[in-house]
């Protein structure tokens, strides 16, 4: 009986190949998804195959290219579980009033000359504090989104100051997972990874927030009517408690929580819980019907559909587009990462580049073309850390420098790019599509090109310790 001959060992792409395994996924992708308008998952099931056959022709077997796959899902375990928590999240502060409150309160607040410049700095603060973007955009970016539409602004361009303030933090936050991880990736310590950030950030934020302020300005007449405005506050409190220090409450736990640096996964769970017992005890909730919208979140009962359609948000069953997407992403570049093709690709162009500022350029673009290839910015960050630290440290740098430029491209650029995790999270929570918010998401795209600049002109290039 003759057996089969055994398949020749593995062998790792070339660039070439690279070159066309990564093109054909980006064209299906953009083809796909901008001219035929297919589903997105559909268009990933078919960047799967395409991979796959790609890791086939370089000897790797069926069992090996799942074990890819797996791998590339496992990796980025914790952002899958805090996809369930944010769907909890968002629903038990819709029962416990905490949106409703804050919606009511911010409408006595909040003008639109100031409100852009005011939303900025407010997601901010909240995402440096709780280290979540993701947190942010389900709990006050919402706020502000209905806010702003009561006020008659452009969604998309609230929506891009909601990522562009979510984002700020989810880089800069001692408790954030992407910051932590650009520092443990690169060899380097947190707060001289945080402290190297804030030469090129804190610039990118100040003139994000002044564009901001013009636009404000620029709809300053847009004000509106004190009667709507008055109906939608009746509306909120006929049919919550509208105290503040009850109904806060569970996102100062949150907040506190995270502060001593507990991991998000804590923070979240304790939120909710605290937001269950504020719903029961507090709003008078039935425990059963708030526990059911944990799972599937119900319209609310306020009479203003625009209110009612925005407390019916979240629950576990909210988030499955988006973890099912992510599912598909990650073991997309898991095939992409094991198969070596994203580090045959950025190897032959790391070989050409000469200067300093070239190299944290070919860094940014490297973490931008790692989120679009793998569709999720953990692995783009370790990945990238491992390819460029050599590199970094043949010039003299920090690693630092290193860590920051890898979170300027992936962690920045992440939320810009429509398949993403983050990118198809940001559009089902505040209900604009990516590329309609992304022009106005100023400081995502702003600090990457200050970076690039001020490396030009040899400011911030932090060096080696002798």
């Amino acid at each position: 009986m003759n057996t089969p001959a055994p398949r020749p060992a593995a062998r790792t792409p070339g660039l070439a190949q690279s070159l066309l395994c990564f093109g054909g996924n980006f064209l299906m992708i953009s083809t796909g998804l901008f001219v035929f308008q297919i589903s997105l998952h559909i268009v990933l099931f078919f960047c799967l195959l395409w991979t796959a056959l790609h890791a086939w022709l370089l000897g790797h077997d069926f069992t090996a290219i799942r074990e890819m796959m797996n791998t590339g899902i496992a990796k980025a375990l914790p952002a899958l579980y805090i996809f369930v928590l944010i769907g909890m999240l968002i629903a038990a502060y819709m029962q416990s009033g905490t949106v409703a409150a804050l919606i009511y309160h911010g409408l006595d607040l909040l003008s639109p000359a100031l409100f852009l410049a005011t939303g900025l700095v407010l997601c901010s603060l909240m995402s440096v504090a709780t280290g979540t973007s993701w947190g942010t955009a389900g709990t006050l970016g919402l706020v502000l989104m209905s806010i702003g539409s009561t006020m008659q602004l452009p969604l998309p361009l609230v929506a891009g100051m909601v990522v562009a303030g979510a984002t700020f933090g989810d880089k800069l936050s001692p408790v954030s997972d992407t910051t932590v991880l650009a520092a443990m990736s690169a060899h380097t310590n947190l707060y001289r990874h945080i402290g190297s950030m804030l030469y090129t950030t804190v610039p990118a934020f100040v003139l994000s927030l002044l564009i901001f302020l013009l636009l404000g300005f620029g709809h300053a007449d847009a004000a509106l009517p004190e009667q709507a405005i008055a109906d939608m506050q009746q509306a909120l409190a006929g049919s919550f408690q509208l105290g503040l220090l009850a109904t806060v409450l569970p996102l100062l736990v949150m907040l506190v929580l995270s502060l001593r640096r507990l991991s998000p996964e804590i923070s979240m769970s304790a939120s909710v819980l605290t937001a269950v017992a504020v719903a029961v005890l507090y709003q008078d909730r039935a425990l059963v019907d708030v526990l059911n919208a944990l799972w599937a979140n119900q319209p609310g009962t306020t009479g203003v559909a625009s209110l009612d359609d925005l407390l019916g948000r979240g629950g576990i069953t909210s988030m499955s587009w988006t973890l099912l997407l992510s599912l598909m992403a990650l073991a997309l570049g898991g095939m992409l990462y094991a198969g070596g093709f994203l580090q045959a690709l950025l190897e032959g162009i790391i070989a050409r580049v000469q200067r300093t500022a070239s190299l944290i350029a070919t860094t940014i673009g490297a973490g931008v073309l790692g989120n679009m290839g793998m569709g999720e910015a953990y692995i783009s960050i370790i990945l990238n850390c491992q390819l460029f630290r050599r590199a970094y440290e043949q010039k003299g740098l920090d690693n630092a420098v290193l860590s920051r430029s890898v979170e300027e491209g992936s962690t920045m650029s992440t939320g810009l790019i429509p398949w993403t995790t983050a990118g198809a999270f940001y559009a089902a929570t505040l209900g604009v599509p990516v590329l309609d918010y992304a022009p106005y998401a100023f400081l995502n795209y702003l600090n990457p090109l200050i970076s690039i600049g001020m490396a030009a002109l040899g400011i911030g290039l932090l060096r080696r310790p002798d």
